[in-house]
């Protein structure tokens, strides 16, 4: 069975950019538009990882994730937070949301396949 990624942003240019970082790998990558879309999406099919921006329309990323953290399916996902947001407070908010890693936009794609692997094996 092929392991699900979903990422969510509310820009279309890093959704594609993500999707085309991870595809080569073998996952499914679901698109999300905002938080209250991926909680839509989530409740219909759980998904192996989170790869979230945090400033969205409707839900942020930092809520998005506590509301994950809700879900039983997805309690110990990994769950990343790709954003421009850098500052340590915003990092320290994140995690204690219970967010498992951070990259800062913008990424390179690399560098988001090093940490999908080493995050998901």
């Amino acid at each position: 069975m092929k392991r699900t990624i979903m990422t969510v942003d509310d820009s279309a240019s890093v959704r594609l950019m993500v999707k085309f970082s991870l595809a080569e790998l073998g996952f499914e990558i679901v698109e999300a538009v905002d938080g209250v879309d991926a909680l839509r999406k989530i409740e219909k099919k759980p998904v192996h990882m989170l790869i979230t921006d945090i400033n969205m329309p409707e839900l942020d990323g930092i809520s998005l994730v506590r509301k994950v953290r809700e879900i039983p399916a997805c309690k110990f996902i990994p769950i990343i937070m790709l954003t421009t947001e850098s500052q340590e407070e915003k990092k320290r908010e994140g995690r204690k949301a219970g967010a498992t890693g951070w990259i800062v936009k913008p990424f390179r794609p690399d560098q988001l396949v090093s940490v999908v692997k080493k995050v998901l094996g």
